[in-house]
């Protein structure tokens, strides 16, 4: 068997890798601002640990890649979190002063909220039970399917029906119109 020359293993490398930081950037993210807090400092973590780990090499032999990035992220940003500065008492105040909604825009908020309820239960049950797997339970397409039953395609194929006809109803109940496709 021929080995590849070093430039084509590196770029093969550097693909693979992006696809799979692609992959989980937003649960990496997600992860380190529920210890954050910030955004930026999330964002900063997220891109500490991919580099962390691609110079580690690390990646390349994870068997739970979910579990040990959440593990890599979390480590960080608590550090991250224990660098911090202390902040006054009264800079904390006034930042969450800064980020309360006004009472018109959290009732508005809770109206929209109200209604993607009502319009997912409104959806038929086998599109509603697959989108709230994947929405709230973070479950992927294969974890479904074993779940329920059903191949991964039939339950990606779930999901493309249940958020196209959210979006229908949604823009029905709005009075908007949606744009063709």
């Amino acid at each position: 068997m021929m080995r590849q020359p070093p430039r084509v293993q590196e770029n093969h490398r550097q693909a693979t890798f992006t696809r799979f930081a692609n992959e989980h950037a937003r649960f990496l993210y997600r992860i380190a601002w529920s210890v954050l807090r910030h955004s930026e400092d999330a964002e900063d973590c997220v891109q500490e640990a991919l580099l962390k780990l691609y110079r580690g090499e690390s990646w390349r032999q994870m068997a739970n890649e979910r579990a040990f990035l959440a593990s890599v992220v979390w480590r960080l940003a608590l550090d991250r979190r224990s660098a911090r500065q202390p902040v006054a008492e009264e800079e904390a105040a006034q930042q969450l002063a800064d980020f309360r909604p006004s009472p018109e825009s959290a009732a508005a908020e809770e109206d929209e909220r109200e209604l993607l309820r009502e319009l997912i239960a409104e959806l038929p049950e086998e599109l509603r039970d697959t989108l709230r797997l994947s929405a709230l339970e973070e479950l992927n397409s294969r974890e479904i399917g074993e779940l329920m039953g059903v191949p991964e395609g039939t339950v990606r194929t779930r999901l493309m029906r249940a958020r196209v006809e959210l979006q229908e109803r949604w823009a029905a109940r709005r009075g908007e119109a949606i744009s063709s496709r």
